[in-house]
């Protein structure tokens, strides 16, 4: 039950964090795509084929297509599972297509802010092949430096966006909507009940909205990144623990970015440390670069660390 969380109140620096939670590792890649790369939708006939506009520090999930990420004009964009039965995409209607697994680096490539990412956001048709045979929903998280936020849902064949600076928090199902309706129950949003504890995604919802409510301003940048991060971690899952249907979904990774200074964290929740890489410092190298994630030993800085890699979606 995946989680996201944006920090944009604090006068310090706009930051966000997102855990990844699965029944088995996504097999996470962490990438630097350079502005100009040719892109594929990988979705139909109708695949829409592009340049990207700016360069990009992507994780990537099962090589199939981007996950997670920021782009060098400070725009970071987030796909989170949502249940099929909750998701219809859009039919064919002769606009040109891009596979949900590709939607989030379409909109990284081509977006410098949420409202022009979500001006333009009937400009393609996403589509949803299967992958493994199975179908994936998801819903899209996007937030900008200036603190600007949408969550973006497949529903009823057409995208509802949700588009504002009150959209800090988004999870797994059910819909942006239903978890707004049930965060009213809680305190201090409109209800009287305390933070709930449970692991659900409307339980981490919840939690997650109301801890953010009280982080008090940070004095620096780590300490803004520090914010996020721990609030992420509070909603995480760790190995072994069953939901209630006696399924175990663990976080395998937590991954954040401060917005304000282009700079992208990871942490693989096998390791205790947590790295970074800055954007700044790449956006002008022409070539694909990437690093394992997964390395238990990476901490700091590794932005000098990425090697020069083939892309492989």
């Amino acid at each position: 039950m995946c989680t996201r969380i944006f920090w944009n109140t604090n006068d310090v620096a706009k930051t966000v964090s997102r855990c990844m939670d699965w029944a088995v590792s996504d097999e996470p890649e962490l990438w630097f795509l350079p502005r100009g790369t040719a892109r594929d939708g990988r979705a139909d006939d109708h695949s829409l084929t592009w340049t990207s506009a700016y360069a990009s520090v992507v994780t990537s999930m099962w090589g199939m297509g981007t996950v997670d990420g920021l782009n060098e004009k400070g725009l970071g964009a987030h796909a989170l599972y949502l249940d099929p039965t909750d998701v219809e995409f859009p039919e064919p209607d002769g606009r040109p297509s891009v596979a949900n697994a590709l939607w989030v680096q379409y909109l990284l490539d081509n977006f410098a802010t949420v409202a022009d990412a979500v001006a333009h956001i009937d400009r393609v048709r996403i589509t949803s092949p299967l992958f493994r045979g199975i179908q994936l929903g998801v819903h899209i998280a996007l937030e900008d430096a200036s603190g600007d936020s949408a969550i973006i849902e497949p529903l009823g064949g057409e995208l509802v966006v949700h588009h504002g600076s009150e959209y800090t928090v988004m999870a797994n199902s059910p819909t942006l909507d239903k978890q707004l309706e049930n965060l009213a129950r809680y305190r201090p949003f409109g209800g009287e009940l305390p933070p709930p504890g449970d692991i659900t995604s409307a339980d981490r919802f919840v939690r997650s909205a109301y801890f953010l409510h009280y982080l008090p301003e940070p004095e620096n940048t780590e300490e803004a990144v520090a914010g996020v991060f721990q609030l992420i971690a509070n909603v995480s899952v760790p190995y072994g623990a069953p939901y209630s249907t006696g399924d175990v979904y663990p976080t395998w990774w937590r991954a954040g970015a401060d917005l304000t200074n282009r700079v992208y964290y990871f942490g693989s929740t096998r390791s205790p440390n947590i790295f970074r890489v800055t954007l700044d410092d790449l956006a002008d190298t022409t070539e694909v670069r990437k690093i394992d994630p997964r390395e238990l030993t990476l901490v700091g800085d590794q932005t000098a660390h990425l090697e020069p890699a083939a892309l492989l979606y």
